[in-house]
């Protein structure tokens, strides 16, 4: 599958920018991206390719900023070299989890060790809202035996996560067919057992309702689709999700409170990016 890497200069430039950037292009179909102190670069499958959809983004940007772009086509067997040379180091979450790629070395140490070859799927944990929802998972007292739907699976991490936690039956949906490939490399390679399914929420019709819930997306998908998720969710079970701002926050919890969702906690990470810790009550 091939991809088009878009590259976006900002004058002026700031993290807020490339934040609200990235969120905005996410919405487009925009499915990986690497900020820097100019810009950014974002990747997007080539059918889902728009320049129409940029100049939307650029010309109604909130923030007073001059952004430019251009853009390559790009093999997609390259990715793993581009992530290698241009962006995914080895990181630690919460002084607890170490993700790190088969190329790395001089790993540290910690409690989960969690291997992530990511070529073009979303999730190292680089990113806030992956971070926040790790801290999450982190902060359960105890996964053990749980079973775990995680929604929008990317490159597996989150599923990953969970497993090594003591979590019990562990299924990752995922749309896009090389993620999902992705997705399954990556359980392989941290030998953990878990069920992958190809498809969008209409996939969750094949899953039993969980113990704890994962879908770190972006608003607009989970607001339209928060009701598929409740019916999977075992009532006091655990809704995590991120992908969105704290503005963000009012807009999910109006779909999400008739549904029988309240909030149990709220984080924060960088300027913007939020993540909610939902408790189905019924």
């Amino acid at each position: 599958m091939n991809y088009y890497k878009v590259r976006f200069n900002c004058a002026p430039c700031s993290e807020d920018i490339t934040d609200l950037l990235a969120a905005f292009l996410a919405d487009y179909g925009y499915e990986s991206f690497e900020p820097d102190e100019a810009g950014l670069t974002a990747y997007i499958q080539s059918a889902e390719f728009s320049e129409d959809k940029i100049k939307e983004i650029t010309c109604d940007f909130p923030i007073v900023t001059t952004i430019s772009y251009e853009s390559e086509l790009v093999e997609s067997q390259n990715w793993n070299e581009e992530w290698e040379k241009h962006y995914f180091q080895p990181i630690v979450i919460a002084g607890e989890v170490v993700v790190h790629s088969s190329f790395h070395k001089n790993i540290p140490g910690a409690n989960y060790d969690i291997l992530i070859d990511p070529k073009m799927a979303f999730g190292t944990g680089h990113h806030a809202t992956t971070s926040q929802m790790m801290q999450y998972i982190l902060d359960i007292d105890s996964m053990e035996g749980k079973s775990v739907i995680d929604m929008g699976t990317g490159t597996g991490i989150l599923a990953i996560l969970c497993k090594m936690r003591g979590a019990g039956k562990v299924t990752g949906i995922e749309i896009d067919p090389g993620a999902f490939d992705n997705a399954l490399e990556n359980a392989a390679l941290n030998r953990q057992a878990i069920d992958f399914i190809l498809g969008d929420a209409s996939a969750l019709e094949k899953c039993e309702p969980a113990d704890i819930f994962l879908a770190n997306i972006n608003r607009n998908v989970i607001t339209s689709d928060i009701s598929k998720y409740a019916k999977k969710i075992n009532t006091g079970g655990i809704l995590l999700l991120s992908g969105f701002y704290v503005s963000d926050i009012p807009i999910i919890m109006e779909s999400a409170t008739p549904l029988g969702f309240t909030i149990d906690c709220t984080s924060e990470e960088g300027d913007h990016w939020a993540a909610l810790r939902l408790i189905k009550t019924y």
